[in-house]
């Protein structure tokens, strides 16, 4: 069993993780802004602990993850600054490090995009045609989160990131997904598809088996 601190707890990606975590045994603290909105439904999950935290606040991100064995953040700007996904990645660095080095610190886990992701033909993902502007602003936020996790020394913080596949939507829990790298997982159609349940699998699997320390990976059917 690990000790998850889970931010970005009520959101589409957050609460499939949250759900996922603890159907299998694990201990989560939801760490969210308000716990007065944290919906009677996922405050009604067993054995789930509610916090009040930020994400973007170092100091936040410190006193939360103090005893834990992850923090996994499932953060998401929604209708705002598509940089504050960039100042998430760098506060949860800052707040993990501010731990010390002398006892033991948790790994980090991230919730990636998939716009830098190479596609079967070459370019990457975000450089294909008739992309939204909006979309296409949190993808290279994405982006730009990830290359500064990829600056970070993994045995100074335990770092993974998880990109999706290139629509990932809610749907059916199958227990099944491939695995990638830095390459858009397709399927024989040349789909890129992932149900957030499935994303959710693949993330508590990570949080399990720790199979791609100081990396970004990613997942698809």
């Amino acid at each position: 069993m690990a000790k998850i601190a889970l931010f970005g707890a009520t959101g589409t990606i957050g609460s499939r993780v949250l759900h996922e975590a603890l159907g299998r045994g694990h201990q989560v603290t939801a760490v969210v802004r308000d716990p007065a909105h944290f919906s009677e439904s996922e405050a009604s999950v067993a054995d789930v602990a509610v916090v009040r935290g930020n994400v973007l606040d170092p100091a936040s991100v410190t006193q939360a993850a103090a005893g834990q064995d992850v923090v996994v953040s499932a953060f998401g700007p929604g209708s705002g600054d598509p940089g504050a996904l960039v100042s998430a990645a760098k506060s949860l660095i800052g707040g993990v490090q501010a731990l010390g080095a002398d006892g033991p610190r948790p790994r980090v886990v991230t919730v990636g995009g998939a716009g830098s992701l190479r596609t079967p033909g070459g370019p990457m993902v975000w450089d294909e045609a008739g992309i939204p502007e909006p979309i296409l602003a949190v993808m290279h936020a994405h982006g730009d989160a990830l290359d500064f996790l990829r600056t970070v020394p993994v045995d100074e913080v335990h770092w993974t990131n998880l990109s999706p596949a290139a629509r990932i939507e809610p749907g059916t829990r199958t227990g099944t997904y491939r695995l990638g790298l830095d390459d858009l997982v397709v399927d024989d159609a040349g789909r890129s598809l992932i149900s957030t349940e499935d994303y959710a699998v693949a993330l508590v699997d990570e949080i399990e088996r720790d199979a791609h320390a100081g990396r970004r990976f990613t997942i698809g059917y």
